[in-house]
């Protein structure tokens, strides 16, 4: 019986992420349409809604063309190793409270590692290599400088990810996801975000840059590298890059979530000591809610900032963020002393 809860999980999970890509590829047409004064899609289905299907068929029945001298095993693994990390991040962010159903208590969440801070950052790691391996086995100029420049913006970024992850861990005094959200159950201005205002502000400019979007998507930039890593890509290989970049989007905005914003708990809403089906439904709802704010700021940014210089991308990593990220980590370890 265990087994199969956990078999429906892990189809819940991947069901939710894959259903949600679509749903957000067309929520960032229509409110990249509302910023500029356009309609967006609104032709296919009642109000566009049925666009992202049509743009799904297409890319299914286009041709796959593979370029001669490409490296045909890396060119073919590269847009699975930007899908498969970013969605198997997910693993360990718990989407809602423990829920009791006859004789099973159920977390809502994929696995409880001990380790799961440590986890997130090993696998979001991994992407750089589906960019930077599309890149070089493309055998073509542009695309290789995209990957060169993913992979220098990704690993200057990373740091600042994991430095940011280090002031939450103080605080908390566990690796552990759901240990983080319990140690935020305390009222809303318990919240990380309130509490590590420095580590939330350089944890999301990094998730921003980690995630290539703009005004950091230096590695894919139109007027410079025609289309960057994936210049040569088409059909379903292009479609696995174009999805990692939203399953990453998801991921991400889930960690922000859970790292920052407290989680499936909300103060008045929320009673953590309460396990039945109700409170764990209003758990899950509460975190899709969140996630939802995050993902809207996500595209909010994209079409509102002008894209950064590659110069000013790595003097702002390497020059401010990784120092800032550093000075908040004493000032953290100061306060935690101080308080014993």
């Amino acid at each position: 019986m265990i087994f199969l809860i956990e078999i429906i999980k892990i189809i819940f999970v991947l069901g939710m992420i894959l259903t949600l890509v679509p749903i957000l590829v067309y929520c960032e047409r229509k409110i990249s349409a509302g910023i500029q004064d356009r309609i967006g899609p609104n032709r296919v289905g009642p109000f566009g809604l049925l666009q992202p299907f049509v743009d799904a068929i297409k890319l299914i029945f286009k041709e796959d063309i593979i370029p001669r001298e490409a490296d045909r095993f890396l060119y073919t693994c590269a847009p699975l190793l930007a899908f498969i990390p970013a969605a198997l991040a997910f693993a360990v962010i718990p989407f809602g409270n423990k829920m009791q159903i006859g004789d099973f208590m159920i977390n809502l969440q994929l696995t409880n590692i001990n380790i799961g801070v440590m986890f997130i950052l090993a696998v979001l790691g991994l992407g750089v290599y589906g960019i930077a391996f599309g890149g070089w086995a493309s055998r073509n100029k542009y695309s290789l400088l995209g990957g060169l420049r993913a992979s220098a913006q990704m690993i200057a970024y990373e740091i600042t990810l994991g430095l940011s992850m280090i002031a939450i861990i103080m605080m908390a005094g566990s690796v552990s996801m759901q240990e983080i959200v319990m140690n935020q159950a305390h009222g809303i201005f318990g919240w990380n975000m309130f509490r590590q205002p420095l580590a939330f502000l350089l944890f999301f400019v990094a998730a921003l840059a980690e995630n290539n979007r703009l005004p950091f998507d230096l590695a894919e930039a139109e007027a410079e590298l025609v289309g960057g890593y994936h210049t040569e890509y088409s059909s379903m290989k292009f479609a696995l890059f174009f999805m990692g970049e939203y399953v990453a989007m998801i991921t991400l905005s889930a960690i922000i979530v859970t790292l920052f914003l407290g989680g499936w708990y909300f103060p008045g809403i929320v009673d953590v000591n309460d396990s039945s089906i109700f409170m764990g439904i209003i758990t899950m709802f509460v975190f899709g809610i969140k996630m939802a704010f995050v993902l809207f700021t996500y595209i909010w940014i994209r079409w509102t900032l002008p894209r950064f210089k590659w110069t000013q991308l790595m003097n702002l990593g390497w020059k401010i963020f990784i120092p800032l990220s550093l000075l908040n980590i004493f000032i953290t370890a100061t306060v935690c002393i101080l308080k014993q």
